[in-house]
C-alpha cells in the first residue's frame, strides 16, 4: 500500500539507518487510520531531536529555552518536560509538577507503540533524581537499539560555583553510566571537576579534564565556562579517533555583571545544532554558540535597562524570541584560538 511504501522509503537521504522495522504496525487496523507523520517519511536535513529536559509555564528555562532555536534551526524537536513549573526556582514561590522514571517510560512506551522513536539525537539537561536519570539511560538504549547512530548530547546539570543543584548521589551515576555512552557532553567548570575528580584551576587542568571525559565516553567535549583569574573561558574538544589526540581549542568570552537563567540550556542546544552542522568542526559550532549567546545576553541587558529595571538587581529572563535573527544567522564576533 503506498501509505508503507512512503515509510519504508523515505524521500531523504539524511536518514541513512534502515527503518523498515520502525515502521512496521503492530496494528494494522491503526496504521491505516493514522495518518503518516511528516517529520519521518520526509525528514528534515538536519534531524529529529528528543530533548528531555525541565519545563516552565512563564520564562525561558530548559525545555523553553532550547526547543525554540534547534527549531530555527531547522530540527524537529519533541519535547518531554522532567518538571513542569509555574516559572523557575528563583522566584519567590513556584509550583508544578514532578515527571518521575516510570511516566517518562509510560511516554516512550506511548510513542514506541506507534512507531515514533526514530531520533537522529537526544537531549538531556536538568535531571533531578536517580531513578530518573536510570531510566534516561533506558532510553538511551531503546533510542539507539532503534538508531545506532543516534547523537546523544548530555548537559550534566549538576551545579555551579562550587553548589550541588541535585542528590549527590547523582554524581556517581552521570560518572558511571552517562558519560560513557553521551556522544558530546557539556558540563561547566564545576560540573568537569565533579565528573572528573580533579580541580580545574588553569586552562590546562581543563584540557586534560577534556582528554579525562573523552576517555570515558564521549568524543566532544566543551567546558562552557571556566572562570579563571576574572576571565571567563570556553574550553573545547574534540577527538575524531579513541586514543589520538584531540584537536582543543578555547574562546575567550567578556564577563557580563548580571546573572541570566537559561543560559546553560540555550548554549548546549545552539552547540547541538551548529556542531550538527559542522560535524568536523567544534571550534566553529562553539563561536557561532558563543556569538548567538552573547548577542542575546546584551539584548536581554538592553531591554531590562530600557524597561527602567538594574539588571543586577535581580536574575534576568533571557529574551530568546526577540533574538531569532541572531540565533538563525550569528555574526561571529567570538573566535575559536587552537591549541598547538
Amino acid at each position: 500500500m503506498l501509505l508503507r511504501s512512503l515509510f519504508i522509503n523515505p524521500s531523504s537521504s539524511h536518514f541513512t539507518f534502515s527503518r523498515a522495522h520502525i515502521f512496521r504496525s503492530r496494528n494494522l487496523r491503526n496504521s491505516e487510520m493514522a495518518p503518516p507523520i511528516l517529520s519521518l517519511v520526509l525528514p528534515s536535513e538536519t534531524g529529529r531531536v528528543l530533548s528531555i529536559q525541565s519545563h516552565t509555564v512563564q520564562g525561558y528555562v530548559g525545555n523553553k529555552s532550547a526547543v525554540f532555536p534547534l527549531q530555527l534551526l531547522g530540527f524537529d524537536v519533541d519535547p518531554i518536560n522532567s518538571v513542569q513549573f509555574s516559572n523557575h526556582t528563583g522566584y519567590p514561590s513556584f509550583k508544578g509538577q514532578v515527571l518521575n522514571g516510570e511516566q517518562l517510560w509510560e511516554l516512550i512506551e506511548g510513542l514506541e507503540g506507534n512507531d515514533l522513536l526514530y531520533y537522529t539525537h537526544l537531549l538531556t539537561g536538568y535531571i533531578g533524581s536517580v531513578s530518573f536519570l536510570n531510566t534516561v539511560m533506558e532510553v538511551v538504549n531503546k533510542l539507539r537499539s532503534i538508531n545506532p547512530e543516534l547523537t546523544y548530547v548530555c548537559d550534566p546539570v549538576l551545579g555551579d560555583q562550587g553548589k550541588l543543584y541535585v542528590p549527590q548521589e547523582l554524581v556517581s551515576v552521570y560518572r558511571e553510566k552517562v558519560v560513557p555512552v553521551a556522544s558530546m557532553l557539556t558540563p561547566n567548570q564545576f560540573e568537569a571537576e565533579l565528573l572528573t575528580g580533579f580541580r580545574i584551576k588553569s586552562e590546562g587542568d581543563g584540557r586534560e579534564a577534556c582528554k579525562f571525559l573523552h576517555a570515558a565516553g564521549p568524543s566532544k567535549v566543551v567546558i562552557t565556562s571556566i572562570n579563571m583569574d576574572g576571565k571567563l573561558l570556553l574550553i573545547g574538544s574534540n577527538q575524531k579517533e579513541k586514543g589520538q589526540p584531540p584537536k582543543q581549542f578555547k574562546i575567550a568570552i567578556p564577563i557580563i555583571p548580571a546573572y541570566f537563567t537559561g543560559t546553560g540550556d540555550l548554549m548546549t542546544a545552539l552547540l547541538l545544532g551548529w556542531s550538527n552542522k559542522y560535524s568536523d568542526n567544534l571550534e566553529r559550532a562553539a563561536e557561532l554558540a558563543v556569538s548567538t549567546l552573547q548577542a542575546l545576553l546584551h539584548r536581554t541587558i538592553h531591554d531590562y535597562k530600557s524597561a527602567g529595571h538594574d539588571p543586577q538587581s535581580t536574575s534576568l529572563e533571557i529574551r530568546l524570541i526577540q533574538s531569532l535573527d541572531d540565533i538563525r544567522n550569528p555574526q561571529v564576533k567570538f573566535k575559536a584560538e587552537i591549541y598547538g
